[in-house]
């Protein structure tokens, strides 16, 4: 469960980078152009310091994730049957990335209707089991297939190599029919 959530928040790492550059006011100077000083200017881009820290957050996430997958894996197994599904990165980023940087968060009732809509969002993913669907890992070069192996059938599988009928793979589990997996050289 843990894990699903880290997903989670890692496919919001680059929302909360667009809404960084969003809401990034860079004003150095007044009108006779001396500086404004690094206090007015954090407090002039309280919002973007705030998606920065979240960015962070993501950054360690994502570095969490790949220790994690790097651990114990499977015996080698051969891919019987593949389809390849990274389209399902782009229907996340369209359906709800998109347009939630639409709202104007420097509003606070738009704040809390974003991190509702979030949690939401969040609770459905996790619950669904469709917290793969991240385009954050497109962005970090992983595929998303679907695959038959030798021993199992219709997994969905993330990893970073492109992958083929009749390769060899090795995988861990993320959660219910979810791998991450590494191609195996023969």
């Amino acid at each position: 469960m843990f894990l699903k959530i880290q997903f989670y928040i890692l496919s919001l790492w680059l929302l909360f980078f667009l809404f960084f550059i969003v809401n990034l006011d860079i004003s150095f100077c007044y009108e006779d152009c001396e500086f404004v000083g690094f206090r007015n200017l954090f407090l002039n881009n309280i919002i973007s310091v705030v998606c920065l820290f979240f960015v962070l957050i993501g950054a360690l996430i994502y570095f969490n994730f790949k220790y994690i997958v790097e651990g114990n894996k499977s015996l080698p197994e051969k891919i019987v049957d593949i389809e390849n599904i990274n389209w399902e990165h782009l229907t996340f980023l369209v359906t709800y990335i998109v347009p939630l940087l639409s709202f104007n968060i420097s509003e606070s009732k738009n704040i809390l209707l974003i991190t509702l809509i979030l949690i939401i969002i969040g609770i459905i993913y996790i619950k669904t089991n469709m917290f793969y669907t991240n385009p954050t890992l497109a962005l970090l070069g992983y595929q998303i297939y679907k695959v038959n192996t030798t021993n199992k059938e219709k997994i969905i599988v993330i990893t970073r190599s492109l992958l083929t009928k009749e390769d060899w793979i090795a995988y861990k589990s993320l959660g219910e029919g979810i791998y991450f997996a590494n191609k195996i050289q023969k």
